[in-house]
Parts: C-alpha cells; sequence; structure tokens
C-alpha cells in the first residue's frame, strides 16, 4: 500500500476567533507529518493506532451518506491486514495531528473526492470543509474542519468568515531576513475540547463577549491583514497588542509555567507569544523582529523556526 503523506499545520492567526467568525489564516507545516501504512507492527502504538482506526470506521458509518459516501469494502480490508497511522505529528500539540488522518482517510476511501487537481472553487473548499468538520468531529467533539483542509489541500488558507474561505499565498521566506515565527515546545500534551468548552463558558459573560468581539477579533484580523500585505511593522504592534490580549483573557489557556515567559516577552518586546491551536500545552507561537535576541531570551527552550522574514 502506498499512500500518500498529510502535512501538520499551523493556525498563524485566528484561534477561538474563527469559531465566532473572525479571520484565519492557516499554514501548512511540512516538518511534521503522518500517512497510512498496512504492515507489520513495530510497536504498541501501531497497534493502538489500528484500534482507534477501527472505531472511527465505526463512526465514520453515521454520517449523513448525502455529504459523503466511503468505500468500506477496501477500508474493512485494509483494517483485517493491519492498517495504521504513522505519523511524526505530536498529538495535542496544536498543530493538527488528527486533521492529517482525516485528510488521509478522506484522500484514500472517499468515493466522489473533490481533488486538489481540478479547479478549486471556493463552494468546493466549503464542501471539503463541512465534510472535514464532520469527519474530525470524532476527536474533538467539535471541529471546524480547517486542520484537515489546511493537510489535504497542502496550501495557505485565508478564512474570511465561516462561509468565506479561499487559498492564499503568503509573502515569500526571506531566509536572510532577522524576523522569524517559531514554536516553543511547552513539554506537556493538551486535551482541544476541555479548552473549546471553557471557551464557550466564557462567552457567556457580557463582558468576555465584548472584549472578543472587539478587541481579540479586532486586532487578529489585522494580524492577518499585516502578515499577507507584508507590512511587518505594523504586524509587530498588532503582534504585541495580541499577546496583551490573550494573556489577560485567555490565561486559562497558557501553561503556567509560561505566564512568566509571556510578560517578559510583552516588556522586553524581544518576542511576543501567542496561543497555537487551543492552548492548554503544546507548542507556543512567537514571534520576533531579531530571532537572535530572542534566541538568547529563551535561551532554556528548543525553539523550531516556522517563518523567516
Amino acid at each position: 500500500m502506498k499512500a500518500p503523506l498529510f502535512y501538520s499545520k499551523i493556525l498563524l492567526f485566528g484561534e477561538y476567533g474563527i469559531i465566532k467568525n473572525s479571520k484565519g489564516l492557516s499554514i501548512p507545516y511540512n516538518f511534521f507529518k503522518g500517512g497510512l501504512k498496512i504492515g507489520n507492527y513495530i510497536n504498541k502504538n501501531e497497534i493502538q493506532s489500528n484500534v482507534n482506526l477501527l472505531k472511527f470506521r465505526d463512526f465514520l458509518l453515521k454520517i449523513d451518506q448525502k455529504i459523503v459516501t466511503f468505500d468500506f469494502q477496501k477500508l474493512d480490508y485494509d483494517l483485517e491486514n493491519g492498517m495504521y497511522f504513522d505519523s511524526s505529528i505530536p498529538q495535542g500539540y496544536g498543530v493538527g495531528s488528527s486533521g492529517a488522518l482525516v485528510a488521509a482517510f478522506y484522500d484514500r476511501y472517499a468515493f466522489n473526492k473533490i481533488t486538489v487537481l481540478e479547479n478549486l472553487t471556493k463552494p468546493k473548499i466549503l464542501i471539503l470543509k463541512k465534510i472535514f468538520s464532520l469527519m474530525e468531529s470524532f476527536f474533538h467533539g467539535k471541529s471546524s474542519g480547517l486542520d484537515p483542509l489546511n493537510s489535504y489541500l497542502s496550501l495557505p488558507i485565508l478564512i474570511h468568515s465561516k462561509t468565506n474561505i479561499e487559498t492564499t499565498g503568503i509573502p515569500s521566506q526571506t531566509f536572510k531576513g532577522k524576523g522569524a515565527v517559531f514554536l516553543i515546545d511547552s513539554g506537556e500534551s493538551s486535551q482541544t475540547a476541555p479548552m473549546v468548552d471553557l471557551f464557550f463558558k466564557s462567552m457567556k459573560n457580557k463582558d468576555y463577549k465584548n472584549m472578543i468581539k472587539n478587541e481579540f477579533i479586532k486586532t487578529s484580523d489585522h494580524c492577518v491583514d499585516d502578515f499577507l500585505n507584508g507590512n511587518f511593522n505594523s504586524l509587530f504592534t498588532n503582534i504585541k497588542t495580541l499577546s496583551k490580549i490573550v494573556y489577560k483573557n485567555f490565561k486559562p489557556m497558557i501553561p503556567a509555567n509560561f505566564h512568566q515567559l509571556w510578560e517578559k516577552g510583552i516588556k522586553s518586546e524581544d518576542y511576543f507569544l501567542k496561543l497555537c491551536g487551543s492552548g492548554g500545552g503544546g507548542y507556543i507561537l512567537g514571534f520576533a523582529k531579531d530571532f537572535d535576541k530572542a534566541k538568547k531570551s529563551l535561551s532554556d527552550y528548543n525553539l523550531e523556526v516556522v517563518y523567516n522574514f
């Protein structure tokens, strides 16, 4: 079985906001990848993966057949022959481990699938997003479908709103540039569902709701525009504001041992931190005008560069 690989993703901007119709920008991150494999198990993880895929198969049986149908004969044959998901994407890290699995399943088993090679109109992208949202809800209880969409298309995705999504180009990387977007490993994984539940509970508070609409979403939207237009000076002004808003209003989503580090970045301006995905652990996203400075400030941590400018 020769199956294609699907990459991880990073939601640069839009975490939590896209649930409330804000803009968002998601980019493929080729450092991590996963694909379906059949073969002899080498370790316990592969056996467990096969067990999990069997449960996922049972879940797919319940999906509305008007939206998507799967080749269960082929799927059952593969599962019986020991299929598992071979992946380097860390789970619970906000970089789309379940998204890559969903993309791989759709690619291999969906009938009449929309392919990357055809003319990808906005309506087709929305159909894919809807299918992926249903499929990925098995893992998170509620899913926007964006992670699998990004993994499946392997293109940057610009979210204008829930009903307006398109693939986009991003400014070319300048490898000689001083600036960088980077990941910090918090050292602990997290579950998406509890974090999202917490957000929805907070949204019942009128003041919190107003803050999300008038501060958080507005600033996050400015960051998307700045990044896409290559306005990096303006981007850092807005990133600083965003980092402050997140620190003040999303504290439970920031691992406790990062609170001081978060504040240090805002005060020193050596770097600014933001959530990568739902937070609670996993990766934290960093932005620095001068990456060498950020590295010195964060010398105790392993930083992975995602984008240079």
